[in-house]
């Protein structure tokens, strides 16, 4: 089983040179701290921000920059700091290659929800439903199941949704998981320790499982 920085390591292996990157909140700021040194991407944030490097060191903190979820963060050589108009556009235009995002429930078609728990205050959806209706490939990182052990993977969502359609693989503390155009999750890799029948008791929607299951390397 992986904590969080095993999933954002494990994201951190999908990304490609020269992809434009949007980090969500949560577990997807992490996979800065991994990204390959000789890749030449560019992170990207909606609170106007393109070349955002790793977390800083105590030493290097600026309390006046910061990432969309408030983090203080660091920026790459060349970096750009502009409005969050601006920065939507480039969301809205299509331009970002690769969006990671969390999410609370992701349906066997790919829908996500991510932004709400009704009855619960939210001081809103931020960006995400722009950045799930205009990202080129959507992976998500999440908790395969919820405190009280039940599946967040499901046939259908249940809370608000973010997106329809969306998502295209899912990267949780058990397994790596794609999500096929016809709908379904597919089995791609198991975290360490993880049995398939781990995976399938932990998963409510459709599990299509094709062959012997590599456990995934870190």
């Amino acid at each position: 089983m992986l904590d969080k920085t095993g999933i954002a390591k494990r994201i951190a292996k999908e990304v490609r040179d020269g992809m434009y990157i949007n980090l969500g909140i949560g577990i997807p700021t992490l996979v800065a701290n991994f990204i390959p040194a000789h890749l030449n991407v560019v992170l990207q944030s909606e609170n106007g921000l393109l070349g955002i490097g790793p977390f800083p060191k105590e030493a290097e903190v600026d309390a006046d920059l910061i990432n969309a979820g408030k983090q203080t963060i660091t920026m790459m050589p060349g970096s750009a700091l502009f409005s969050s108009a601006d920065s939507f556009a480039m969301i809205r235009g299509g331009h970002v290659d690769l969006t990671i995002l969390g999410a609370m429930e992701v349906s066997e078609n790919g829908d996500i929800a991510n932004w709400k728990v009704p009855g619960k205050m939210v001081k809103g959806m931020g960006g995400a439903m722009d950045l799930v209706a205009s990202a080129k490939h959507i992976i998500v990182a999440m908790q395969h199941c919820s405190r009280d052990g039940a599946s967040k993977l499901l046939k259908t969502c249940t809370l608000p949704i973010t997106g329809i359609k969306c998502v295209t693989k899912i990267v949780s503390d058990l397994a790596v998981l794609d999500i096929l155009p016809q709908g379904g999750f597919k089995l791609l890799e198991r975290a360490p320790g993880v049995s398939v029948a781990e995976i399938k008791n932990a998963t409510a929607g459709k599990l299509i499982v094709e062959g012997e299951i590599p456990e995934m390397v870190l």
